[in-house]
């Protein structure tokens, strides 16, 4: 029994996997690289990069993936969204992923460059409005997700409806640990399944050690919901930068880069972002997904992948028999 392909408007993955794109600077070209080698869709971070930067890491992706698909997320909050998302086009990657927002211009941007445009999704007027401007999937992102949440509705509400709204392909994203996830996902009519915390705590992610291994000892308690100055709360695990947000007691924000088209200023999130990625989880920003708590060990990409699939597969025999 082989696990099903995925199609995304010209482009498709011979797994229906697609990579979460992570940042600040989780989701880089070794992670993204590995995951479309092993027949999914390995996306890159592009938020917290420069332009620059970005251009490395696809040229660098693309070594590391052969014919593989890479692809990009950047955030619509993030000030140089145009310029990362051309700089992306530029160097011809092959799908952009775009959510904490919605943007017009990506459509037409995406079609001039023949790339395909996915947003992140949490309600059935927004799944609808993307495909009114030409999206060839979109992205159904749920409660359980790590990082900045769109909706507060779990995907088993959520996924349902969206599917009956759209007539196109529809991904779903939140909570998504193993194979017999991917099974219940796809059985509620989703194309695909997007997975980010438990390729967070693979060997090929760019999070550091510690960072890992907070995946690995977390339960379900130690994934809390966080203020973030982008306008949306988060899902992130707990640490002592954690419990401080939630009292309202704010780290002083040293120099503002201006980064966000709108900012609380309560803190800066782009300096917490990478003092987790740097190694410090004390004071540092940890996004997680609920699925955390159910990950347990630090695979290679390839092993994790392969992992996937045999349990998709048990899970698919055990409905048949």
């Amino acid at each position: 029994m082989e696990m099903p392909a995925m199609s995304i408007g010209r482009l498709t993955s011979r797994l229906p996997i697609i990579q979460g794109g992570m940042a600040v600077r989780i989701s880089l070209s070794p992670l993204a690289g590995a995951v479309a080698r092993a027949g999914g869709i390995g996306v890159i971070a592009g938020s917290g990069l420069t332009t620059s930067e970005l251009a490395e890491e696809i040229r660098a992706a693309r070594k590391i993936a052969g014919d593989g698909i890479v692809g990009v997320n950047i955030m619509v909050a993030v000030r140089a969204f145009r310029e990362l998302v051309h700089t992306a086009l530029d160097e011809g990657i092959d799908l952009v992923i775009a959510g904490a927002g919605f943007s017009r211009d990506l459509f037409e941007w995406c079609r001039q460059a023949g790339a395909a445009v996915v947003p992140i999704v949490g309600s059935e007027r927004v799944a609808q409005l993307s495909q009114r401007f030409g999206a060839d999937a979109v992205i159904v992102e749920s409660v359980e997700a790590g990082g900045h949440l769109g909706t507060q509705e779990t995907l088993d509400e959520l996924l349902p409806r969206i599917v009956e709204a759209v007539d196109v392909p529809v991904i779903g994203a939140g909570g998504i640990a193993n194979g017999r996830d991917i099974k219940r996902v796809l059985d509620m009519g989703a194309v695909g399944v997007q997975m980010g915390s438990r390729f967070a705590a693979t060997k090929e992610s760019s999070a550091p050690e510690a960072f890992k291994q907070m995946y690995v000892r977390a339960t379900d308690d130690d994934i809390v919901l966080v203020k973030s100055p982008v306008g949306l709360p988060g899902r992130a695990l707990d640490n002592p930068l954690a419990r401080s947000l939630a009292a309202g007691d704010y780290p002083p924000i040293d120099s503002c880069r201006a980064c966000l088209k709108k900012c609380g200023n309560e803190y800066c999130i782009i300096d917490a972002l990478l003092r987790a990625q740097s190694g410090d989880v004390e004071t540092g920003l940890v996004f997680a997904g609920m699925s955390a708590a159910q990950i347990d060990d630090i695979p290679a990409v390839d092993e994790l992948m392969d992992r996937l699939v045999a349990e998709w597969r048990v899970a698919s025999e055990e409905a048949i028999a």
